[in-house]
């Protein structure tokens, strides 16, 4: 934004610690002015006294001294002390204008760094805690924020970049064969191909789904976690019967304010997740709902592997695979947990991730509570 120029801050500050104390001055020249008056009578209608006429009275008493002649010393002493006054409070404002503002210029100078793109930069301001320091570490807050964020779009769009590179990649190895070979197109070859470009599909549609959930560009709605448990097992039944895996459903009520389909995605990945990362034989999923006050509270726990809590906390990076799945032909695509963990905080909610003592995670979704819609 373009302004037009004006006086610096420090001069402003200059001027009004000059000119406050300048008024102090005057304020207090104007008291002893009116202090020494009460002291000093003076009858208009007594003339001048004649210091060459010898007094009436004792010798050596003269008559005291009336307001003129107070006025005629005492006004060029207050004008010396003014002008004092005014010297003194512009050098001494000065100097405290630069002192005080010190910190702004660190300030202005990292946010000129963070404007030219150096994010790594910190003020960093030492000093005990005052309104500029917090305003510095609020700064510095934000800064490191940001620098997260960034480095991890950045690591986000290589991520996307490779995984979307390969069945690209697959792809075209195939067709240049077909090109190549036209006899050679077997029905292997294309179901092949169906299955390489399903993956890519499902790849992007999780990337704009994640989008989605990161921009909050959905309409909330009254939502029963409840229900929403209900349809996503009813909906991956058959793919936990397939490969042996019990799933139990219980729990409350559970009212929230979101979007039904985020959060039906959101239980249907933690489900799916749930029945792929489990053990060859007797596996089983529980899922459960409970609510409070003031939050709901979705929990997915599944037998497994034995997880560490370092794997663990890592889980919900995008493209970051845990243990090997049992089930190859659920190879996913990497972004099942973070898109759980984008949904999560698009609705404001808390997301923890821990492993069970027997083996296996544990998933809960915490969300703020909302009151039951009316029956209409």
């Amino acid at each position: 934004m373009d302004r037009a120029p004006g006086p610096s801050l420090r001069l402003r500050l200059t001027l009004s610690y000059a000119g406050f104390l300048m008024l102090t001055g005057a304020l207090l020249l104007a008291v002893v002015w009116v202090f020494l008056l009460r002291y000093v009578p003076d009858p208009p209608d007594r003339p001048p006294p004649d210091l060459t006429a010898v007094p009436d009275g004792p010798i050596g008493v003269l008559p005291g001294p009336s307001r003129h002649d107070l006025l005629r010393a005492f006004a060029p002493r207050a004008a010396e002390v003014l002008a004092f006054i005014l010297v003194f409070g512009l050098l001494g404002g000065w100097i405290l204008a630069s002192r005080m503002l010190a910190p702004l210029t660190r300030i202005t100078e990292a946010t000129r760094l963070a404007a030219e793109g150096s994010l790594s930069h910190r003020i960093r301001l030492p000093g005990r805690s005052d309104e500029l320091r917090e305003l510095a570490d609020a700064f510095d807050s934000m800064l490191a924020r940001l620098e997260a964020q960034v480095t991890e779009q950045k690591r986000f769009a290589a991520n996307a970049s490779h995984e979307l590179r390969t069945p690209l990649s697959i792809t075209q190895t195939l067709l240049d064969v077909v090109r190549l070979d036209p006899t050679r197109v077997t029905g292997e070859l294309v179901e092949r191909l169906h299955v390489v470009n399903t993956r890519a599909i499902a790849l992007t549609e999780a990337l704009l789904l994640l989008s989605r959930a990161d921009q909050r560009s959905f309409t909330r709605e009254h939502v029963d976690l409840s229900l929403v448990a209900e349809e996503a097992t009813e909906t991956l039944l058959p793919l936990a019967e397939k490969y042996g895996v019990t799933v139990e459903t219980a729990g409350d009520l559970a009212h929230t304010l979101g979007s039904p389909a985020l959060l039906l995605q959101l239980t249907m990945n933690l489900l799916q997740n749930a029945v792929v990362h489990n053990v060859p034989e007797r596996g089983f999923v529980r899922v459960t709902t409970s609510a409070r006050a003031e939050h709901v509270t979705l929990t997915v726990e599944n037998t497994g592997e034995r997880l560490t809590p370092q794997l663990t906390s890592s889980l919900t990076e995008p493209f970051r695979r845990g243990t090997e799945r049992i089930h190859a032909d659920n190879a996913g695509i990497g972004l099942g947990l973070a898109i759980v963990k984008a949904v999560v905080h698009a609705h404001d909610g808390t997301l923890t991730l821990a492993p069970r003592t027997a083996g296996g995670l544990r998933v809960t979704v915490r969300l703020p509570a909302a009151t039951a819609p009316a029956d209409g």
